[in-house]
């Protein structure tokens, strides 16, 4: 089914460990009032494995395999009444009792209790309201947030399905050639492994306050795009504010893709404050695209982080590497892809130098396979995942999905 949102976000960040650097894309666009009126359904089935083995137990054992399957249902409306849109999102999952013999957890939790209670079930993932005059609008309830827009509380598509916010967002375009965008997040979900990460639980941000955000786009000249975001959390730290500035630029230069990022996590309550920045550069080579990205965190208390996930904002974030590059580290990731098989092949490798005293140093290899079956209305992702760190044995990882998009 064709989608309609009020809101089109685009990111322009690569989707999958081992992609190329895409070209430099509009993070925001601002919305119009549609023309007709009437509801856009639509939605996805997916279903998901996952195995990784450990000193104790190989690939495929029942103690380490993790699977789920999933409907989302999905309903939008540009013009329910005198340009007011409304939009939501439901979402189903069950292991089909897989745990009672084949894994021993599910991909994500919902509920309260043991495996048994927690895999089956729903939540609601967006419900939202939106509302466009000139050349602003207003988006109002529980929806996703881009990382491209919202680089530390953004939805993470690594999983089943996305962690989500409640959040009112709003975007003006006034300024030429500038988009800015305007967010007060009071709520998440958290998208983690396992059915500890219950995303039928959503929790307040900064108690009743919640975490203020400002984000300003910029493509005055062409070919490039400039973005910086601010937030903003009063006494998040407990006895303090926290601020954080985040700013990203990307450039395409003579068939080149070129990235800069950093910024800094800020609060009179900390010991030491977190700052981090990274580059990466990208392009083709006849039919393989090949990238090479390095980023660098200080030792500040909280690291890099994203407050509704497990993944960083980084040029650097790979399949499984977040634990290593978040905090007090130097990374190089370098990245190829070739179109093969019907699909695209991707391979990347991480060194993570630890620059703290525990001295750990981290390696991963990411093997990603991804194609489109049944006149692409099906996406298939297959890969492999090798990670190796100095002060424990070396696990492979095998993960598994499909999704079928309607």
């Amino acid at each position: 089914m064709k989608r309609t949102l009020l809101l089109s976000v685009v990111a322009s960040t690569m989707i999958m460990a081992g992609g190329d650097i895409a070209p430099v894309e509009p993070v925001v666009e601002a919305p119009v009032v549609a023309e007709t009126s009437g509801w856009d359904f639509s939605g996805q089935a997916v279903v998901y494995y996952q195995t990784r083995d450990n000193a104790t137990y190989n690939l495929f054992d029942q103690e380490t395999a993790k699977a789920d399957a999933g409907i989302q249902l999905r309903a939008v409306n540009k013009d329910v009444f005198s340009g007011i849109g409304a939009g939501v999102e439901v979402n189903g999952l069950s292991t089909l009792n897989l745990e009672n013999g084949v894994v021993s957890d599910g991909m994500q939790g919902v509920g309260n209790g043991d495996v048994d209670d927690m895999t089956d079930g729903g939540w609601i993932s967006q419900m939202y309201l939106t509302y466009a005059t000139g050349n602003t609008s207003l988006k109002l309830g529980r929806q996703e947030l881009p990382k491209a827009l919202s680089p530390f509380a953004f939805s993470e598509g690594w999983n089943v399905f996305k962690n989500t916010f409640d959040s009112v967002l709003v975007v003006n375009t006034d300024i030429a050639n500038t988009t800015l965008v305007g967010a007060w997040v009071y709520g998440a979900n958290h998208n983690g492994l396992g059915i500890a990460a219950n995303l039928s639980d959503f929790n307040k941000l900064n108690d009743h306050d919640g975490v203020y955000m400002l984000t300003a786009q910029n493509k005055s000249i062409e070919g490039v795009t400039l973005t910086g975001s601010w937030y903003y959390g009063s006494d998040m730290a407990v006895t303090d504010d926290i601020n954080i500035l985040w700013g990203d630029a990307k450039f395409a230069v003579s068939g080149l893709n070129i990235g800069l990022q950093g910024g800094s996590v800020l609060s009179d309550a900390y010991a030491g404050d977190t700052t981090a920045f990274g580059a990466k550069i990208g392009g083709k080579i006849s039919d393989v695209s090949l990238s090479l990205a390095y980023s660098n965190v200080d030792d500040g208390d909280t690291g890099v982080f994203n407050v509704g996930g497990v993944k960083t904002p980084l040029y650097t974030q790979m399949i499984l590497n977040q634990g290593a590059i978040k905090c007090d580290n130097d990374t190089v990731v370098a990245r190829a892809g070739v179109k093969a098989l019907g699909g695209k092949v991707s391979l990347a490798y991480d060194y993570t130098t630890d620059n703290s005293s525990a001295n750990n140093d981290y390696q991963e290899l990411d093997l990603v396979y991804k194609t489109k079956v049944f006149n692409d209305s099906t996406t298939v992702f297959a890969g492999y995942v090798y990670t190796d760190t100095d002060n424990a044995d070396s696990q492979n990882m095998l993960r598994f999905w499909a999704r079928y998009n309607f």
